[in-house]
This record gives C-alpha cells, structure tokens and sequence, in this order.
C-alpha cells in the first residue's frame, strides 16, 4: 500500500506504485475487493509520518474486509517464520489465507520468494504487476 507514496524517481518503484495505484482503481469500481486486518491496522499505527499515514489510512477505507488475528492465524504465522519468513510478514499472510482471499500481493522481492514457496493454500502470492495481469485476463 506504501509504493506509491515511496521516490518514484526510480523506474522500478514508479512502475509498481501506478500498479497498485490501477489496483486501487479496480477496487473502487468493485471489480476487486481490498482486504484489512488488524496486522496491517498495528504496521499503519508505527508510522511516524503523519501525512504519509493518513493517506494510507485513506486508502484504506477501501476494504470490504477486516481479518481479525487468532490462535489459527498466529500458528501459521509461526510455521511461515520456520520457512524464512519474517514475523509481521508472516502474519499478513496467514491472515489472508485465513480469510480466504484469492491473491496477496507485495512489493517485497524477498518476502515474495519465500510466500511462493511456502503452503498459501488458494491464495495466490503476487506482485502487483502479477496481480494486474491476473485480473486482466
């Protein structure tokens, strides 16, 4: 949700930023529905810059959805955490496949790698150029 907020002076970051931002789009006009949950509600709270929170709280108010963290999501978080994955990480996604959400899509080269390989169930583990050619077919 950060990329388009990030330098898009760097052609990667600007292609993944108008990415996400074509996703928030489809979301809008109810072609996808967005997903919250209370692992990305904690990751928003730890923001410091007040402008750069509030726009993404803003974009937020998109989801349809709030995954709420239980006993379930918080032991397949733990399971993630052997295959590599980082904690918060691993709680985003345990929390979508809890939920049952088709795709989960993230920036993060390394966290992709690893969520690709490890057991997402149905949930499909994207990047948001991924996730556009997905959704155009």
């Amino acid at each position: 949700m950060q990329r388009p907020l990030d330098d898009r002076t760097q052609p990667r970051i600007n292609v993944e930023a108008e990415a996400i931002l074509t996703i928030l789009g489809l979301v809008e006009k109810q072609y996808l529905k967005l997903a919250g949950s209370e692992a990305l509600d904690f990751e928003i709270s730890r923001i410091s810059d007040a402008n750069r929170k509030s726009r993404i709280e803003e974009m937020l108010r998109l989801t349809c959805q709030q995954i709420t963290v239980n006993d379930e999501i918080q032991q397949s978080a733990r399971v993630f955490m052997t295959q590599g994955i980082k904690p918060m990480d691993a709680l985003h996604l345990a929390s979508a496949i809890s939920a049952g959400v088709d795709y989960f899509c993230t920036t993060d080269d390394n966290f992709l790698k690893k969520a690709k390989v490890a057991n997402s169930g149905n949930t499909k583990v994207t990047s948001p150029l991924e996730l556009i050619t997905e959704v155009a077919r």
